[in-house]
C-alpha cells in the first residue's frame, strides 16, 4: 500500500508519519511539505517539497492508494486571502490530483471547529450541521471544506472519503509552534517558562475544552486509511476540561470576567498586533459543541491512550522546553524577526 500525506512535518503529520513507517502492511509513504525536511529525519519516507495550492501535485499522488490530506495554514490571520488559498484552493488542488490520480481513499483533515454553534453541552454525533462560525475564518474555511468534500463524495462515489473532525490536538514537540501561532513572540515568557497564569479570565457560557494527544491523532488517522470505513469521525480523548480545571493546570485560578470584556481586550490585542490569534476564535471556543467519540471508537476500534488532561500538561512542558520539534514548522530556531512579520503581515509566508 502506497500512502502520500500532505501537511506532513506539522503537528499531527509528525505523529503520523512515524505511526505509519511503524505499520504492516504500508509499502511505501510519501510526505509533502512546503519546507524541506531536515536530513537524515525518517529517511524511510519519500518526501517531496510543495505548496498544495500552487505545485502539481499528480505527480506525487500517481499510483497512490490512499492521500491523507494534513496541510493547513494558520496564520496570517491578517491577511485572510492567504489562509484561504492554501486552506480552501489548496484542499481542491489535492482533491482534484487525487481523482485524477485515481487514488481510492482520501482523508481529510476536518475539525471540531467546522460544526456549527451549539444549543447545549450535550455531546453531539458526526451528524450535527457543520456550517462553522461565521466570525471565525478558521471555522468557515473548515466549514466551507465540508461542503467541497461533500461535492466529491457525490461525483465520485467509488472513492472512500473520511473526515476526521478532530478535537485541538497537543504534543510536546508543537508546543514551541503553537506558541508563536496563538499566543506570539510578545507572551510572557517567563509566565511560559514555568507553564503558569496565576489569574486565568474565564469568559462564562461554560467554555469547555476537547483536548487529544496528536499521537491518539494519528492512530486514528492510521485506522482510517486501513479500515473500510467512510464519512465523518469525531476523534477526541476525556476528560472534558473546563475553565476552572485549565487554571489549574496552569498553577493558576479561572476568574469570571465577562465574555464581552475579553474578547474587546483580544480583539485590541489582534488589532494592535501583538497577538497572532483573532477574535473570532474565541467566538469560536465559546459555542462549539462537545463531541461524542462513539462512532470512532466503535467502527475505526480506536481508544485513546493518552487523556486529554496529560496531552495538556505534555504541551505545557514543552513550553518550559522550548526545544521544539525536528522539522520546520516545529523547531524553536522557526521563530525570530521573519516569523513575527510574517504572522502580522502575511509577507515572507514560505512556499
Amino acid at each position: 500500500m502506497r500512502i502520500v500525506v500532505t501537511g506532513a512535518t506539522g503537528n499531527v503529520g509528525t505523529a503520523l508519519m512515524t505511526e505509519l513507517m511503524t505499520t504492516s502492511g504500508i509499502d511505501s509513504v510519501a510526505g509533502l511539505a512546503r519546507r524541506p525536511v531536515p536530513p537524515g529525519y525518517l529517511d524511510q519516507v519519500e518526501w517531496h517539497r510543495a505548496d498544495v495550492a500552487a505545485d502539481d501535485l499528480l505527480p506525487v499522488l500517481r499510483g497512490a492508494d490512499a492521500v491523507v490530506h494534513l496541510a493547513w495554514l494558520f496564520q496570517p490571520t491578517h491577511r485572510p486571502e492567504v489562509t484561504w488559498r492554501t486552506n480552501v484552493e489548496g484542499t481542491a488542488c489535492v482533491l482534484r490530483a487525487a481523482a485524477e490520480s485515481g487514488a481510492g481513499t482520501v482523508v481529510v483533515a476536518s475539525s471540531v471547529g467546522a460544526y456549527s454553534a451549539r444549543r447545549s453541552t450535550s455531546p453531539v454525533d458526526e451528524s450535527w450541521p457543520t456550517y462553522g462560525v461565521p466570525t471565525a475564518a478558521y471555522s468557515r474555511e473548515k466549514a466551507y471544506v465540508e461542503r467541497m468534500l461533500d461535492s466529491f463524495e457525490h461525483e465520485r462515489p467509488g472513492t472512500r472519503v473520511v473526515r476526521m473532525r478532530t478535537a485541538f490536538t497537543f504534543q510536546r514537540a508543537a508546543a514551541v509552534q503553537q506558541r508563536r501561532l496563538f499566543l506570539g513572540p510578545l507572551a510572557p515568557t517567563s509566565l511560559l517558562r514555568w507553564a503558569r497564569v496565576p489569574l486565568l479570565p474565564d469568559p462564562g457560557g461554560d467554555l469547555v475544552l476537547q483536548a487529544l494527544h496528536a499521537s491518539d491523532a494519528a492512530r486514528a488517522y492510521r485506522q482510517a486509511v486501513l479500515r473500510p470505513v467512510r464519512g465523518a469521525f469525531n476523534v477526541a480523548a476525556e476528560p472534558v476540561l473546563d475553565m476552572p480545571q485549565v487554571g489549574r493546570l496552569l498553577h493558576g485560578r479561572a476568574v469570571p470576567v465577562p465574555f464581552r470584556v475579553v474578547r474587546a481586550a483580544m480583539s485590541a490585542a489582534w488589532n494592535a498586533h501583538l497577538v497572532p490569534a483573532a477574535p473570532g476564535l474565541l467566538d469560536l471556543a465559546h459555542v462549539l459543541p462537545m463531541m461524542a467519540t462513539d462512532r470512532a471508537r466503535e467502527e475505526l476500534e480506536w481508544e485513546p491512550r493518552i487523556s486529554s488532561i496529560a496531552a495538556v500538561e505534555e504541551f505545557l512542558d514543552g513550553l518550559r522546553s522550548s526545544e521544539g520539534g525536528p522539522t520546520p514548522p516545529l523547531a524553536a530556531s522557526s521563530g525570530g524577526p521573519w516569523r513575527w512579520r510574517e504572522f502580522t503581515t502575511g509577507v515572507g509566508t514560505r512556499p
